[in-house]
């Protein structure tokens, strides 16, 4: 019998790897495409889910959509940034919040659903909040690496046979990608839980099991949805992440950040409209390596001009939810 250890190792990670290519792929796939049982996967992936923040949920793709994609930097007066922080995380339209600086800086993602929510956010609520001393506000332009890519790919945990084996197939996509009035309750069951089950997903929109079946490989394969692992990274030996913020010639923008998707350092980056114009997020083992990073691979890019280095002190936030284990 398998003896389960106080830490997370190769198998651990080859789990939530294999979880990344499919999230919605059962444990008996995942455990034949990994050599094991479907009972040691199960094992694995309830400890994940106690220990290491494992999550799987949809994720509506706000690039692939269209949608408006900003990122905050609130300088706060010291001692409030955690009551602001926690203030933003009930807002339905916050992804992620962090805080930095020391812990007088609120940073977090934001996806308005609408050109009014973005400016009650942003010219309303945001610069009237007592204890906010400056907004920063980052647009989202272009995405170079992020979002259906995942991090764990670096890590190359998986053989491209395994990774060919957990796919989930070609599926045509029909017509752009597009989220639908009549999809809403089905997105909103995967953002809950990206593992749901048919007949509960069929319970939740009150649509047939073919037509579940059918709108879902729609809207995963258009790119409107995609399905999400989140984990704590620590648990994989990386607990120190940073966002980075970027300037650099206007001639150097795509090249530095095509170069910046293939760090394995790097696990989002995307030019950006703002005071600079590239953020990243650097995910390392230490301090350390943060320095290496920073003054090696990053340091030697052509046309960087400038860096700013925002260590994360706590996530506040992120796209979780409790579910039941499955």
């Amino acid at each position: 019998m398998e003896r389960e250890s106080d830490t997370f190792d190769r198998l651990d990670l080859q789990l939530l790897d294999a979880l990344e290519v499919n999230g919605r792929a059962s444990f008996s796939r995942i455990g034949a495409v990994l050599g094991v049982s479907d009972q040691t996967v199960a094992r694995r992936y309830r400890r994940l889910w106690a220990q290491g923040g494992l999550r799987v949920v949809a994720v509506r793709d706000a690039e692939r959509l269209g949608q408006d994609q900003w990122t905050l930097r609130l300088r706060c007066v010291p001692d409030s940034a955690l009551a602001i922080a926690d203030a933003l995380a009930k807002r339905p339209d916050t992804s992620w919040i962090g805080i930095a600086a020391g812990g007088t800086e609120v940073i977090f993602g934001t996806r308005p659903r609408s050109v009014g929510d973005r400016d009650d956010l942003l010219l309303g609520k945001l610069p009237r909040t007592p204890r906010v001393m400056e907004v920063r506000a980052h647009q989202m332009l272009h995405r170079f690496y992020g979002g259906p890519s995942g991090w764990l790919r670096k890590f190359a945990a998986l053989t491209a046979d395994q990774l060919a084996a957990l796919g989930p197939g070609p599926v045509r996509a029909e017509g752009p990608a597009r989220i639908d009035p009549q999809d809403e309750a089905l997105v909103v069951a995967l953002e809950q839980d990206g593992r749901a089950g048919y007949p509960e997903l069929q319970r939740a929109t009150g649509r047939s099991e073919s037509a579940v079946k059918r709108r879902l490989a729609a809207l995963l394969a258009s790119g409107a949805v995609y399905i999400d692992v989140e984990y704590h990274t620590e648990a994989i030996g990386h607990p120190v992440a940073a966002v980075l913020w970027i300037t650099t010639t206007p001639a150097a923008l795509h090249s530095v950040g095509e170069a910046l998707a293939t760090h394995d350092e790097i696990a989002h980056a995307a030019a950006t409209a703002g005071p600079s114009n590239i953020m990243a997020t650097v995910v390392v083992r230490s301090t350390a390596h943060l320095y290496a990073y920073l003054s090696g691979p990053l340091g030697h890019l052509d046309g960087v001009q400038h860096v700013e280095a925002s260590p994360f002190m706590r996530r506040v936030k992120q796209l979780t939810y409790q579910h039941p284990v499955r």
